[in-house]
Parts: C-alpha cells; structure tokens; sequence
C-alpha cells in the first residue's frame, strides 16, 4: 500500500509509475494486457486518482503504456523496438537451420528456468503449472480434436508457466521477447512428432518428468529434464530430416538419376 504524504503529487507519481514498471518487471502485468480501471488501481496502490493519472501520465511518456480513449490503458505490447524485432524475426525465421540455434538456446535457458522455478517457486506457481500441464496431457489424449496451432500454443504455455516460476525477471523477459519464435520451434514439434505415437509418448514422458522434478523441488533433476526434453526435440527434428533425405535419394536412384 502507497501512502500518500508525498508533498508533491508529481513526487507521489513517480512512486506510482515506479510500483506498476514494477509490476510489468514481475510478469504480473504483461505486454498487450489491459490495466485495470482507474478505480480498481486506486484501491490497490492506496493513492488517488490524480496521482494515479500522473503516474500514468510518466509511463506513457516513457513509452511504457498506451492510452485510448474508451478503452483504458494498456502494457505496450512490444517492449522492445518493435521495427528492429520484427525484422529480426522475420529473419529468424525465415532459415530452416534457425530451429535447430533456438533449440540449443531453449535448452540453456529453460534448464536454468526449470532449475530456479524448483528452487523458488510458490504453491501459486506450482499450481498454474499443473493447470498448464493438466491442459497439455488433455489435449495429447485427444489430438484429433485440436489443430496442431492449438497444441502448441497449450505446450508452449506449460514451458511459459514454469519460465514465470524462476522468479527471474530477466530470464522471464528473455524468453518472452522469443515467444514467437519459440512458438514455431513448439509447432515443428507438434506438426512431426505428435502423430508419431512413439515419439507422443516419449514427448509426454519428458513432459512428465520435467513437471514431477519441479513440483517436487528438484532443482538439478528438472535443469537435465529441460534439457534432456529439448535436446530430444531437436534429435527428433533432425531424424525426421534425414528420412526424408533418405527418400530424396532412393527415389531419385528409382528414377535411374544416380
């Protein structure tokens, strides 16, 4: 709770605008969201509405949030320079080898996430892991019923859920500013392996292990299931390849090319 006795409003307003980057820090309010009323965050910060509007004020000039009218107030939805990383995505994914470099840095970094979220995670954390995780398995018991977009977007939220439990903001942040790339690392799972039952189950045994050694506070048996999960990934991607490199050729020397 803010306590209003700043003798300035401007002075009370910059500890407002410094509480909500705080929050933004913490993942509690994320890029794109929508802030809660001008009502709602007077109640929670303890301040009033005009220390609010100038707090506000600072973080729209900061190019934080963004204001429009009959709509409220939002997080910006690329915190970062939007042009140079949309370019940057296109980049990324425009080369098929780009997959294979995300993976090796998923691995790194989702280790290290694994390893923290079961070090620090919370009874909160743990329990909207299981929600993501639950939701996940639900969908690999029913594949025919969801598209393979959706199956990703559910497994990726699992691995986002215990990326938040790391308590890191700055890891959090990493891997939220490669969302989309991740994304379609998730997809290219989903769209060759999930119709492979052999590799769904090994997929859902990873996941499992992963999801186990985190609930359980395992912080080095979680760091190797991140990895060993990714890594997985990556040897699957890289067999399905060279099959198919495997089938270029045979046919080619059917076709008397060879």
């Amino acid at each position: 709770m803010l306590q209003e006795k700043a003798p300035a409003t401007r002075q009370l307003a910059d500890v407002v605008a410094e509480r909500i980057e705080q929050l933004i820090v913490d993942g509690v309010l994320k890029p794109g969201q929508v802030l809660p009323s001008e009502r709602r965050l007077c109640e929670k910060l303890g301040i009033s509405r005009p220390a609010l509007r100038e707090g506000l004020r600072i973080l729209r000039g900061k190019g934080i949030i963004d204001t429009r009218h009959g709509q409220g107030s939002q997080v910006v939805s690329q915190l970062s320079n939007p042009t140079e990383t949309t370019a940057l995505m296109h980049l990324f994914s425009s080369q098929p080898k780009t997959i294979y470099d995300l993976l090796e840095v998923r691995a790194l970094l989702e280790g290290e996430a694994a390893r923290l979220a079961a070090l620090r995670g919370t009874d909160a954390d743990f329990h909207l892991i299981s929600k993501r995780y639950d939701e996940m398995i639900s969908a690999h018991g029913s594949p025919a019923g969801l598209d393979p977009q959706q199956h990703a977007r559910l497994d990726l939220a699992f691995h986002l859920a215990i990326c938040d439990a790391s308590h890191n903001p700055v890891l959090v942040h990493t891997l939220q500013s490669l969302t989309d790339l991740m994304l379609s690392s998730v997809f290219a799972s989903v769209n060759n392996l999930y119709h492979r039952p052999a590799s769904l189950q090994q997929l859902d045994r990873q996941h499992g292990k992963l999801y186990r050694s985190i609930i359980e506070r395992l912080p080095d048996v979680a760091q190797r299931a991140a990895r060993d999960h990714i890594n997985g990934i990556r040897d699957g991607l890289r067999e399905i390849e060279q099959e198919e490199q495997r089938l270029v050729r045979s046919t080619l020397r059917l076709k008397g090319w060879e």
